[in-house]
């Protein structure tokens, strides 16, 4: 990658996806439901990341506690963009982070094994008073990933990490206009 700290996602003209992992009972609600409902928290900041492999690193490929089930959640473009131009990094001045609506860090993108690599990912909280937005204006689709996620973690546990490698989503650079690129840190 030649930006330091630059988004990759998988993404359309009208879309982006982003990636969160959840206890089966918000995963199973929410795939009923096609939106995030109870038992998901509306009280409290919930975060969304574009990269895949930060997310397996985070949830250790669907077995971490609370994390079983992975999905992929397709928000609108105009969405992701709003977060974003809301967003004030984590680095900010503590007050200033405070009152953020939405909060962005960057990360060490990850390696299929899950090593850190020399360039970043970005992981974007959305706060309590955009989640409701988020969860019901947003979403154009979620869908369950979780026996992807199975397959590629048994592959790569069987030393198979060409055949893992093939089954990532696919992720490309996304570009950001110039403004909120600088909100955000980005720098490609």
């Amino acid at each position: 990658m030649s930006h330091l700290y630059g988004i990759r996602a998988d993404h359309d003209a009208a879309t982006v996806v982003v990636y969160q992992a959840y206890a089966p009972a918000v995963a199973d609600a929410a795939l009923a439901a096609g939106r995030f409902v109870p038992p998901f928290s509306f009280g409290r900041m919930t975060w969304i990341k574009p990269s895949f492999r930060w997310l397996m690193h985070r949830s250790n490929w669907a077995r971490k506690p609370g994390q079983e089930r992975v999905l992929a959640v397709r928000i609108t473009r105009e969405g992701w963009e709003e977060a974003l131009g809301r967003a004030v990094l984590t680095t900010a001045d503590p007050a200033v982070l405070a009152r953020a609506e939405v909060h962005v860090q960057w990360d060490p993108e990850r390696s299929l094994r899950g090593a850190a690599l020399n360039h970043y990912s970005i992981q974007v909280g959305v706060g309590r008073t955009l989640i409701r937005t988020f969860a019901e204006e947003w979403i154009t689709g979620i869908t369950d990933l979780t026996p992807q996620v199975r397959r590629i973690a048994d592959l790569l546990q069987g030393g198979r990490a060409a055949q893992a490698q093939r089954l990532l989503p696919p992720e490309r650079p996304y570009p950001l206009p110039p403004a909120l690129a600088a909100r955000v840190g980005a720098n490609g």
